[in-house]
């Protein structure tokens, strides 16, 4: 009889997947749940995507790295797996547009980070299912400080997730299960085999987030799309990266850092031409300064120079760097 397996984050950990797999004696005709944040952090992401892409009876749910992925909210962890999945990314992304937030089996309920005991399954909001960060912040209003919604759950079908790492062994309470064992950061990987709720581990070989960060510094930096950035933009970056700490992604940053304080000198000189720009268009034009003034591409800054009012914070934040 085919028989069900509910899988915890596997955030890249393509090794621990397919141990875990080969553990469990998966079979085709078995049902594969993943509660999602199936990318991210380990250092085969691309590897995970594609074995649950292609698997038969396989289920994969929308967490917040995936909310974070389709709605171009990239952190490193991010930035890392775009780089990696290279021409394939948007193809992953159509894939995760497809998914669900929850599953449901006649034996539980599963979802990859939360479930408001007081709502129905179909009255879940999209972001709470999916431990967004929005979502958080809603069940932080909600409930008690110090408390999680499982706390308050009493349903009498179990409900199974992910997202909030509850150590080494799942977090089983008032009929929930946690099964999110930070496998990334070199804890397990668990599955839950359904109906009768069999816990199966196995061990992360190492610590992937810890190496992962250091070995795609560079890379990431590279890929950036610097010249194309707003002067302040590029500045939040600058302040956002300090963590980097390897050799050639600092030297990288620091041609970063004095290409940008090459251009922010030439601010004042092109304020300065504006000034004057304006200065004769009006003389020129006068009282069709207005008309002729709207037909140029920076007219914002030219009426601002009209009423006196131009600043170089206003071309620091209205001007793209030049290629």
């Amino acid at each position: 009889m085919p028989k069900t397996f509910v899988v915890g984050d596997i955030h890249g950990c393509h090794d621990e997947l397919i141990a875990l797999v080969k553990k469990i004696g998966l079979t085709d005709e078995d049902t594969l749940i993943s509660v999602g944040d199936i990318v991210d952090r380990g250092n085969k992401s691309k590897a995970v995507y594609e074995y649950l892409k292609y698997r038969p009876n396989t289920k994969v749910l929308i967490g917040n790295h995936e909310r974070k992925h389709l709605n171009s909210v990239l952190s490193y962890a991010q930035e890392i797996v775009k780089v990696q999945f290279a021409e394939d990314y948007q193809s992953f992304l159509d894939w995760l547009s497809a998914l669900g937030y929850y599953y449901e089996t006649e034996e539980a309920i599963i979802v990859h980070a939360a479930f408001e005991h007081d709502k129905a399954l179909d009255q879940q909001k999209e972001e709470v299912l999916s431990g967004a960060t929005a979502g958080d912040r809603y069940l932080e209003k909600k409930y008690l400080p110090e408390t999680y919604w499982s706390e308050y759950y009493k349903g009498e079908k179990p409900v199974i997730y992910g997202h909030h790492v509850v150590g080494d062994v799942p977090l089983i309470k008032n009929n929930t299960y946690g099964i999110d064992t930070d496998a990334c950061h070199g804890g397990f990987l668990t599955a839950i085999e359904l109906p009768g709720f069999i816990v199966h581990r196995v061990k992360a070989k190492q610590d992937y987030w810890k190496s992962e960060q250091k070995i795609w510094q560079t890379t990431v930096l590279k890929s950036k799309d610097w010249p194309n950035m707003e002067f302040i933009t590029i500045r939040k970056q600058l302040e956002k990266l300090s963590f980097v700490d390897e050799a050639e992604a600092l030297v990288f940053l620091n041609n970063v850092e004095k290409w940008i304080t090459a251009l922010e000198n030439l601010i004042p000189g092109l304020k300065a031409r504006i000034d004057l720009f304006t200065l004769e268009l009006l003389n020129t034009h006068q009282e069709q300064f207005s008309i002729e003034a709207s037909k140029l591409d920076f007219k914002t800054f030219v009426f601002k120079s009209k009423a006196n009012n131009l600043k170089l914070d206003d071309l620091k934040k209205g001007l793209n760097t030049p290629p």
